[in-house]
């Protein structure tokens, strides 16, 4: 059987740094990891939709993988993004994700194309069978256009061995419980929307796929442990102290807010590969206010 545990608590949603040219930024990729394992975060998920995967090439987003877990060095586990609406494509993905060393596999359901639930059963099963890796489902309708039903994952549950889990980002709490409810028990569910992660906890999920945890990996980490031990105090200190940020996150379209916070942070630049632009200065300031709110921002005098 395998063992799931490394899997429960925080995983980050890592983004990808880029130079101004759009080429990637090897070194503050490296430095993000670093930070993020300070921080005390589980897991490390590179080349999701929050690391812009859709712009990636099957190369560059191997080298993401392969040097995540050269930095990594087994202190967290890498929860690799390998999804599309190719299906043959993205076992190519999949395979070269496990390859290049991750430790699972999160696969995006296809999107524009809107499968019916027999084709998503159909195209988890093609990965999982090009693959030995756990294969986590992440369910993200309002990116997809289609929504991985209960009744599906309960059926890839079932029939598949190495398909461990959910990302569900769904924002319907009737649907998590009803995963959680009629799937195996072992079965994982990670939140995929930071704001609900904390009544997801509290229904029996297992932690959280997390955009905020880029900037504040020590805050969420440190919440989604408190509600997992059943600290539900000091779980709804840090929730609503972050709260502010994992709202002005989505102001705009996910990764520009959470890159761009990091740039005022004075973490990484905020570079974007079209069509992601530089966020509305309107929106900009609401997000360095909402920093600045949380404590993670100094200030302007």
């Amino acid at each position: 059987m395998m063992d799931l545990s490394r899997f429960r608590g925080t995983g980050v949603a890592m983004v990808t740094p880029f130079r101004e040219n759009g080429s990637i930024d090897e070194a503050a990729l490296q430095g993000h990891v670093e930070r993020q394992i300070e921080g005390g975060v589980e897991m490390l998920v590179p080349c999701g939709t929050t690391g812009e995967s859709a712009t990636l090439s099957a190369e560059e987003q191997r080298a993401i993988i392969a040097l995540t877990v050269e930095v990594a060095g087994g202190r967290a586990p890498v929860m690799a993004g390998a999804g599309g609406n190719n299906t043959d494509d993205v076992v190519k993905r999949a395979r070269a994700a496990q390859a290049a060393g991750a430790d699972a596999i999160l696969s995006v359901s296809p999107y524009y194309n809107r499968p019916t639930q027999a084709g998503l059963i159909a195209h988890y099963k093609a990965i999982a069978a090009a693959v030995e890796l756990p294969i986590f489902v992440y369910n993200v309708p309002g990116r997809t256009a289609s929504n991985v039903r209960p009744e599906t994952l309960v059926a890839l549950a079932g029939d598949v061995e190495n398909i461990v889990g959910v990302k569900e980002a769904s924002g319907n709490l009737e649907q998590v419980m009803e995963v959680i409810s009629r799937c195996p028990n072992d079965f994982m569910l990670l939140s995929g929307d930071d704001a609900l992660t904390l009544p997801i906890l509290t229904l029996g999920g297992d932690g959280v796929i997390s955009v905020v945890a880029n900037e504040a990996p020590r805050l969420m980490s440190d919440m989604v442990r408190a509600g997992l031990a059943g600290d539900l105090e000091r779980a709804r200190e840090l929730h609503y102290r972050l709260l502010p940020v994992m709202q002005a996150n989505f102001i705009e379209t996910n990764p520009m807010p959470a890159k761009t916070a990091l740039e005022m942070m004075g973490i990484m630049p905020a570079h974007f590969r079209l069509p992601l632009v530089h966020m509305r200065e309107d929106r900009a300031n609401a997000l360095r206010a909402a920093l600045e709110a949380t404590g993670l921002l100094t200030p302007l005098i």
